[in-house]
């Protein structure tokens, strides 16, 4: 039987853009003025947001890069992902539930399985960590040791108990009274059939439900 996956994986690097390096790299420079300890809002189960999208990872010793758009949409029971290339094709929409996730690709039948990560590595080669980004986005996470995390300026850095690191560079508004997520970046080693795999998201103020 043929294996159709490197070819898909193939189609989708070149619908998002390959790129020599990752999206918005650095942060900004503080100043050395003191960092706020205030934590991020309250979670919110009802999300909508959009922004950018960086992806880079070591397969087989040879690094990889793609860039791209992204729309969020998330609901108590359901996220939605659509990730949009550089010249503007949307090249996959993935719907995802606690019972099961769906990618359609452009060009390619809808595909399905019990959860993303079997999906994603399935298909792209390395996991893309929906479950946790209902979290990280706003500044959550569990940690290492099972703990509830709550980001802040001061606070920026934590490992996930499932091996993510995530790292929040900068803030939506460096001032605000409540501080939002702007740029994250999130790097795992052994993500599915890579080595070492790194996304970096830059955030568009989120839009109230």
């Amino acid at each position: 039987m043929t294996d159709y996956r490197p070819a898909r994986r193939r189609a989708l690097l070149t619908a998002l853009g390959l790129s020599a390096s990752l999206l918005l790299g650095g942060c900004a420079s503080t100043g050395g003025a003191a960092l706020s300890a205030t934590t991020v809002a309250p979670y919110r189960q009802t999300l909508a947001l959009q922004g950018s999208i960086g992806i880079n990872y070591l397969r087989d010793g040879k690094r990889e890069s793609l860039t791209g758009t992204f729309q969020w949409q998330q609901t108590p029971a359901a996220t939605d992902v659509t990730l949009v290339s550089p010249t503007g094709q949307t090249v996959a929409v993935l719907h995802v539930t606690p019972a099961q996730a769906s990618l359609q690709q452009s060009g390619q039948p809808l595909r399905t399985a019990a959860d993303l990560d079997s999906l994603t590595t399935q298909t792209l080669g390395w996991s893309l960590p929906v479950a946790g980004l209902r979290d990280w986005l706003q500044g959550y996470a569990t940690d290492a040791q099972g703990q509830r995390f709550s980001a802040s300026p001061a606070r920026n850095t934590v490992v996930t108990r499932d091996g993510w690191k995530v790292e929040y560079m900068t803030w939506q508004d460096e001032q605000a009274t409540v501080p939002q997520p702007k740029r994250i970046e999130l790097t795992r080693l052994g993500a599915g059939e890579v080595e070492e795999l790194a996304i970096r998201i830059a955030i568009r103020p989120a839009v109230e439900e």
